[in-house]
């Protein structure tokens, strides 16, 4: 069985982020409902629903 490149988890736990950074190169921890920890822009916040590329692990987009 194979699973799907791109998964849509929520965050459960992140820092908050700081108001008007939201070009910042760096990124912080996000705990996705899995329990899985991802690297995620700063903009993005709990609750908010994510897509993650399930090859690399890696943050690829907010879903709306």
């Amino acid at each position: 069985v194979t699973p799907p490149n791109f998964v849509e988890l929520e965050i459960v736990d992140t820092d908050p982020g700081l108001k008007g950074d939201t070009a910042g190169t760096g990124g912080k921890p996000a705990t996705l409902s899995t329990g899985a920890v991802v690297k995620v822009p700063l903009f993005v916040q709990i609750g908010e629903v994510i897509k993650v590329d399930t090859r690399s692990g890696e943050y690829v987009s907010r879903v709306k």
